[in-house]
């Protein structure tokens, strides 16, 4: 793992639960919880959408990239970062920063679509797929799910059939510069097809699971899928 976890936030959700930071995170967490229960930014459209939409119903268009964490962001040097793949799969492996980029590297192309009913299209990702990923560690036949953590604490759920998409990657680089610190780096996951909040920053830890473990958000109201497309914004 990162050298000092009191650096990086370890397994902690954020750190200092009663100082400023920790009173942020809790107004944060409160105010997400009231867009769940009041159902912000569901567009109430019903029937079948356009299949040439491309942006979900709900969503406006931005051009910059907005900031979105839970009050921290953790500090992790390329040096120090690792990614531990475990649970069930056949070769659990411990991915320093030079095993991760010897793995094949891959540039993709998606839209993000954030909950918070912002989206942003043709962002270049370069990283690792899941595939690849996949094809490392090779995961058990009773496999079904992957819960995501992150060096802040953070946790999000997919289904496998979610995390094993054509366009999931582990990124370092997005538009071709390293990923910033805010925006998740040195490595990020991206899942293109779910809201962004599936799309785990500073990833630390993928674990395959027979069983689905909801995350942060998901058992704070929002949706275990999280399709934008269904607007699947809100259990």
């Amino acid at each position: 793992m990162a050298s000092d976890d009191r650096k990086t936030g370890g397994d902690r959700t954020t750190g200092d639960e009663d100082g400023l930071l920790g009173q942020v995170r809790r107004k944060l967490i409160d105010t997400k919880r009231k867009w769940a229960a009041e159902g912000r930014g569901l567009s109430g459209r019903t029937g079948p959408r356009p299949e040439a939409e491309r942006l979900p119903a709900g969503q406006r268009l931005v051009t910059n990239f907005p900031v979105l964490d839970l009050g921290i962001q953790p500090e992790i040097r390329p040096g120090d970062w690792e990614l531990t793949v475990a649970g069930a799969v056949e070769n659990p492996v411990t991915l320093r920063w030079a095993d991760f980029q010897a793995l094949p590297q891959v540039r993709m192309r998606s839209d993000i679509h954030c909950v918070t009913t912002w989206s942003r299209y043709d962002n270049d990702w370069d990283g690792v797929s899941a595939f690849a990923l996949m094809d490392l560690v090779q995961p058990k036949p009773e496999a079904r799910f992957v819960l995501l953590h992150s060096y802040d604490g953070y946790t999000t759920n997919l289904d496998l059939d979610g995390f094993a998409d054509d366009d999931v990657l582990l990124a370092h680089a997005w538009q071709g510069e390293p990923l910033t610190r805010e925006h998740g780096g040195p490595v990020r996951l991206v899942v293109p097809k779910r809201y962004f909040w599936k799309s785990a920053k500073w990833i630390r830890r993928i674990e395959f699971s027979e069983t689905d473990q909801p995350g942060f958000w998901e058992v704070r109201g929002y949706h275990n899928y999280a399709d934008p497309f269904e607007e699947e914004r809100y259990s």
